[in-house]
């Protein structure tokens, strides 16, 4: 279940939504190294225990993140007097596990909406593109750091940022370092929507979480897989795909709870996703 407290996220779940706020104002959230531990370790547990039937991710302070903090960087590494090669081929892990940090947001069951404010940085790009949906305040911006301080971007923004927007957005962004704002964002498809205020922006963005909830967690789990299935296979094999998913999960008893609640005029119940067994059998 989850800790009582973590160092760098405030985490509440209420009527089905599990709220992950960035909790280091005064560092601007940085993603330090309890950040990349504990994030996989919050998203993994929600999603194993099936505690909600979606996520929102927002941040506190004046920005909504600035990236990888800068102690990462100095973190020791393996000794200076191994072979470079074999330097390179550690670091190489490194990174992986950095990305499996993010990867989870992608393989979680449920949604995970995020709601952006201020300086969405470096880092930040890498993370609200491993998510479903973004929105954003009019003051927010967002920059792919990386090459400004002479390092390729590794942690997920390439494979999944040109998946929202044109290519070539992507490869302005990535080769200069320029910042794009919250109404650019929006005119190429990176935000689905913009607001004045931060409280007018969470309040929209429980509000449809609250409706995500309010479906049948099965059909809201087999919609995410099968969009993202979709984007990385042709249109047979995911077609295919989706013939097996409604052959094995097609739910008759949820499609008629979802009836009756229409002509009873109220709210229909549905069962939660069950947990997921995650120890050896």
């Amino acid at each position: 279940m989850l800790r009582p407290s973590y160092e760098a996220f405030h985490v509440t779940i209420e009527n089905k939504i599990a709220h992950i706020q960035m909790n280091r104002p005064e560092a601007m959230n940085t993603m330090n190294k309890a950040f990349w531990n504990e994030l996989p370790e919050i998203v993994r547990t929600i999603d194993n225990n099936a505690l909600a039937r979606v996520i929102v991710i927002s941040s506190t302070g004046k920005h909504f993140s600035a990236g990888m903090d800068t102690s990462v960087f100095t973190s020791p590494r393996a000794e200076a007097s191994h072979d470079r090669y074999v330097l390179a081929e550690a670091f190489r892990g490194t990174v992986k596990a950095i990305q499996e940090s993010f990867n989870c947001l992608e393989e979680a069951r449920m949604p995970v909406l995020f709601a952006c404010h201020g300086g969405v940085i470096g880092g930040a790009i890498d993370m609200i593109t491993a998510g479903d949906i973004r929105w954003c305040t009019k003051d927010a911006f967002f920059c792919v750091m990386e090459i400004n301080i002479a390092m390729t971007a590794d942690v997920g923004t390439f494979p999944r940022l040109q998946r929202y927007i044109p290519e070539g957005w992507a490869k302005e962004l990535a080769y200069t370092g320029r910042r794009i704002d919250a109404a650019k964002a929006k005119e190429i498809g990176l935000v689905n929507d913009v607001f004045d205020t931060q409280e007018e922006l969470l309040a929209y963005v429980m509000e449809t979480a609250r409706e995500i909830a309010s479906k049948n967690p099965l059909a809201v789990t087999g919609s995410k897989v099968l969009i993202n299935y979709g984007r990385d296979h042709t249109t047979a094999e995911t077609l295919d795909y989706i013939g097996l998913w409604n052959a094995a999960m097609f739910p008759p008893p949820h499609m008629a709870e979802a009836f009756a609640a229409r002509a009873e005029k109220r709210e229909p119940v549905f069962p939660d996703l069950a947990p997921v067994r995650t120890e050896p059998m």
